[in-house]
């Protein structure tokens, strides 16, 4: 089992340019940072040193043109992760750790097709594309997608979210 560790507290900018995402979870920014901040405690190569991400929370068509533009692909999807291209560290600052990018229709239809309350999906998108900066990748086989799923089930745990792929 993963044991969450004490880390720096992280500067995480949150953006939203759809206003629906406010009807999701009472204090939008404040569930965003405790999502955030557990993937961050819970991966076993997250830096010491605190870290900035930035989190934009928007509409499928803006996901779907960044889905385009960055990876071919002309289709909405949940969550995209933009990590930050590696950089010294700099004395008093934290260090540019990437983007994450929620698209809000996207959300809704998986957490009704998935029978799951939208906070939890929500939690879970954060956690996912979290760990996607910090260089976990499902997509690169089976041993890796099993561990970073089980990050996700421990990150989540502490947020008192149940385990999204238990049936």
């Amino acid at each position: 089992m993963t044991i969450p560790r004490e880390i720096p507290a992280p500067e995480i900018d949150v953006a939203v340019e759809d206003d629906r995402w406010e009807t999701v979870v009472p204090d939008l920014e404040d569930f965003v940072i405790r999502a955030v901040t557990a993937g961050l405690a819970i991966a076993p190569d997250a830096p010491a040193d605190a870290v900035e991400i930035s989190i934009l929370l928007t509409t499928d068509a803006a996901v779907q043109a960044l889905n385009k533009t960055w990876r071919g692909k002309d289709k909405p999807t949940n969550v995209l992760s933009f990590p930050a291209p590696p950089q010294p560290p700099h004395v008093g600052m934290a260090r540019p750790l990437g983007d994450v990018v929620l698209a809000y229709d996207t959300m809704l239809r998986e957490s009704a097709e998935q029978s799951k309350p939208l906070s939890h999906h929500l939690a879970h998108l954060l956690v996912h594309g979290t760990l996607h900066l910090l260089g976990q990748d499902h997509e690169t086989g089976d041993a890796d997608a099993e561990a970073m799923e089980a990050l996700e089930i421990a990150a989540l745990g502490t947020l008192g979210v149940p385990d999204p792929y238990a049936d």
